[in-house]
């Protein structure tokens, strides 16, 4: 990529890491999504485990 072109995809090979405003932009909206990725998990997961724990208790 050279100076001054436009991202062409927001996968982590692609991007300019050399570019601090990428490096910031990017690295925090990576930290967000992961953090939001693994709270939908978890509530994904204490669903699940708090339905398998009702069926058994009925």
């Amino acid at each position: 990529m050279l100076h001054g072109e436009t991202v062409q995809s927001p996968l982590p090979m692609d991007l300019p890491w050399w570019m601090p405003d990428h490096v910031i932009f990017f690295g925090v909206l990576y930290i967000v999504i992961g953090i939001l990725g693994a709270g939908m998990a978890y509530c994904a997961v204490k669903a699940w485990m708090d339905s398998k724990n009702e069926a058994v208790d009925h």
